[in-house]
């Protein structure tokens, strides 16, 4: 099960990865029900990869510096800076592709 991180763990994940991912989600919403599950699968086929997640509700700073649109979303990042937003989740496999190094 993904591990809820705040924005401080997160932000020292990053500088301390090459590779990280930190999805942002809300409870009530059904699309982001659907995308933990999708992500849950993905933290098992990249179990070296830190991901977290976080309720948005709770990161009002985060969801405005990063310009978040909508939720769920996947903030993925490289080498120390946010490199991608991922709205879409389409797929297992395409969120698969998209992280692994």
């Amino acid at each position: 099960m993904l591990e809820e991180w705040s924005r401080k763990e997160w932000e020292e994940i990053v500088k301390n990865n090459e590779i990280t991912a930190f999805y942002l989600y809300t409870p009530m919403c059904g699309t982001c029900i659907v995308a933990s599950k999708m992500m849950e699968v993905i933290e098992q086929l990249l179990p070296d990869m830190p991901i977290g997640k976080a309720n948005i509700n709770f990161m009002e700073d985060l969801a405005f510096d990063y310009k978040i649109e909508s939720v769920p979303c996947l903030l993925i990042s490289r080498n120390g800076k946010v490199e991608e937003k991922v709205y879409a989740f389409q797929s297992i496999p395409n969120l698969y592709e998209k992280l692994r190094l």
